[in-house]
């Protein structure tokens, strides 16, 4: 059976172009999914029936897993015995019936306005460190992008003279994304007075951000970053890099951007991904619903009216 997980494993490099951190999440579940038919004594994947297949879902939902990750689960093995049948390395699909878990939507964590803006006045731009930092948020929040995409930005994706910047996002699938007057105000002098003390040759590799040692920025180094100056913005919220692109969204969307483009600059191929960020808070969509539809504005010109009579 493992030599059918590497055979799986090269289809999904080789034939889907698959991204290396997608590869080692179907590496582990698939590998997790055949110990555990080994266990159950079964050597050959006809063996496997839909009810096996159940069995272990609710395993991995009986040890803690959420229901988004059994549903990932599902889907890496769901493909893998499609590849199996379209291979002739079995003759049936015993996940053919098999539904998926019902996923709760969870709504991400948006700051406001205001808490962006805070947010971005942390950094000390008196220092290089602080000139590089405040880049980086003013570039993680003018474009949504993840930050698995930050780190990959190279000094030739960007495309300063219109604004815009090229990205790399899931599948190795290219995107161009605005940066924005203010955002690319902020890379330009961290490009000029910041990145030519910090980048060293052999080192950068012509990545756009980088570390005081010369080396390009890891996710990690990225999340602590902002984790940093959320504390020292008093923002209670748990923030992350991907806090800014939710907060991206939400605010475009908010502010009245169509749906298509937010999915088109967020690269998500389906629209129902995009559609999270309709979920705004309640108090936004009274004061849009006062504020727009005719019968309210009726009235809040009768309330104004008889406040008026009133005061005479």
């Amino acid at each position: 059976m493992k030599q059918l997980v590497e055979e799986f494993l090269d289809y999904l490099v080789v034939e889907r172009g698959m991204a290396r951190n997608t590869l080692t999440a179907y590496r582990h579940d698939i590998e997790r999914y055949v110990g555990y038919l080994e266990r159950q004594g079964i050597a050959n994947p006809d063996e496997v029936r839909p009810t096996t297949v159940n069995a272990f879902l609710q395993q991995l939902a009986g040890v803690g897993l959420c229901a988004s990750s059994v549903a990932r689960n599902l889907s890496a093995i769901r493909m893998f015995h499609r590849f199996l049948v379209a291979e002739e390395l079995a003759t049936s699909d015993p996940t053919s019936a098999t539904q998926l878990p019902k996923r709760a939507q969870l709504l991400p964590t948006v700051l406001d306005v205001q808490e962006v803006e805070r947010l971005l006045e942390q950094p000390d731009v008196s220092t290089p460190l602080g000139i590089r930092d405040r880049a980086l948020l003013e570039f993680l929040y003018a474009t949504g992008v993840r930050v698995s995409e930050l780190v990959r930005v190279g000094l030739g994706d960007l495309l300063a003279a219109e604004e815009l910047v090229r990205v790399f996002g899931k599948g190795a699938k290219e995107r161009i994304v605005p940066i924005g007057a203010q955002g690319l105000h902020w890379v330009n002098r961290y490009l000029q007075e910041v990145r030519p003390l910090f980048a060293k040759a052999g080192k950068s590799q012509n990545i756009l951000f980088v570390g005081v040692r010369g080396r390009p920025m890891t996710r990690k180094a990225v999340r602590e970053i902002i984790k940093k100056y959320a504390r020292s913005a008093g923002i209670r919220k748990e923030v992350s890099p991907h806090s800014l692109r939710h907060s991206f969204a939400t605010h475009l969307i908010e502010g009245g951007a169509d749906l298509r483009v937010v999915q088109e600059m967020l690269g998500h191929a389906d629209i129902s991904t995009t559609q999270i960020y309709t979920h705004i808070d309640r108090q936004y969509v009274r004061e849009v619903h006062r504020h727009y539809h005719p019968l309210e504005q009726r009235r809040t010109r009768n309330s104004a009216a008889t406040g008026q009579d009133g005061e005479r």
